[in-house]
């Protein structure tokens, strides 16, 4: 089905629509005519900003927090399809508040699921991270039981025939969490740039990829599923060098003077991103541009058929993390990075907070 057909006239409500996909999500939707978009964050100025972006069109912005289950049934009402990005994503932090991360990330993902059963909302989907895979972390064990309470809100449906799904992030090139916001005000202030390790490798995807990745999974959805876009990888230090390469002069610097720093891996922080684990591959389906990873417990979710457009193979022989792809060359790094304007919308995200 084309995206235009599922989305028109649909009313949408999308959560966390103040950070940086969930807004891409908005101004990608509006040209699918919904009939409605609602909107909620709990960031007043975001909000704010965000009606005044989407004055005049069916937009509709509300100030409310995932963790507050009343509300949350509130704006549900009335509503065909619920994207879920609300979230607690940055992993320290989430290390010393690990029970806000209980609060947003676990109870949060229970709100949506009860307010989108008792409103009859036709689809949901949950927008979870790489850190849910073999997670070393708080924020990526709460990732994680987000994606696993998504899948067995199918078996409480009721006399509902909603759809309840997840996607699964790499990382957002160019968003306010990636290391591109920090490598370029390093560069800016004529140095170092710091890097944990330099044999580190992560898979990207642009901010206007995730909001199609989202778009597109919520299209195929059949119910339990984990959708993982194939994504390029690419080396760190080799980032680190062509930003400095592209930006160095921009900013009235001899790249050569600029000195890149390796200051050792972050507590928790691995080497590699994992997008698909040993256990996942065994009931992963693929398709031209995505995996899609099929629920464990199958038997119960017998009456669901997993049929896609453009599968390539119902079974997957290898793992998908990042130390086993071969990174970007750094003329293809460059090449992407300018193709996809990712540091014209990286500095007008930072000074202008677009």
């Amino acid at each position: 089905m084309r995206l235009n057909q599922f989305f028109k006239n649909k009313r949408i409500l999308l959560t966390g629509a103040c950070g940086t996909v969930c807004k891409e999500i908005a101004r990608q939707l509006i040209y699918l005519e919904p009939e409605e978009l609602r909107l909620i964050d709990n960031n007043e100025t975001g909000i704010f900003f965000l009606r005044e972006e989407f004055k005049d069109k069916n937009v509709i912005c509300y100030l409310g927090d995932v963790r507050d289950k009343e509300k949350i049934k509130m704006v549900s009402r009335g509503i065909d399809i619920i994207i879920h990005c609300a979230a607690l994503k940055h992993v320290i932090l989430s290390e010393y508040n690990p029970f806000d991360v209980v609060q947003t990330n676990i109870i949060g993902v229970q709100n949506i699921i009860q307010a989108a059963t008792v409103s009859n909302v036709k689809y949901v989907i949950f927008t979870s991270s790489d850190k849910a895979v073999n997670p070393t972390n708080v924020m990526g064990a709460s990732k994680l039981m987000g994606e696993k309470l998504m899948t067995a809100a199918n078996t409480i449906k009721f006399n509902n025939d909603a759809i309840f799904a997840s996607v699964r992030f790499g990382n957002v090139i160019g968003s306010r969490g990636s290391v591109v916001p920090l490598f370029m005000q390093q560069i800016k202030k004529g140095g170092p740039v710091t890097v944990t390790d330099r044999r580190m490798t992560r898979f990207i995807m642009t901010i206007e990829q995730s909001a199609q990745l989202i778009l597109k999974a919520l299209s195929l959805a059949k119910g339990g599923e984990v959708f993982v876009l194939k994504m390029p990888v690419v080396n760190v230090y080799d980032l680190a060098e062509v930003l400095i390469e592209l930006l160095a002069p921009r900013y009235g610097y001899n790249p050569s003077n600029i000195k890149i720093v390796e200051i050792g891996a972050k507590p928790g922080e691995k080497l590699y991103e994992e997008l698909l684990n040993e256990e996942e591959k065994n009931r992963t389906i693929e398709l031209k541009d995505l995996f899609v990873i099929l629920p464990a417990f199958r038997a119960i979710y017998q009456s669901i058929k997993y049929d896609y457009p453009d599968i390539i193979s119902n079974k997957i022989d290898k793992v998908y993390i990042s130390a086993n792809e071969t990174p970007l060359t750094k003329g293809a790094l460059k090449e992407y990075l300018l193709k996809n304007k990712v540091l014209e919308r990286t500095e007008k995200s930072l000074y202008h907070g677009i």
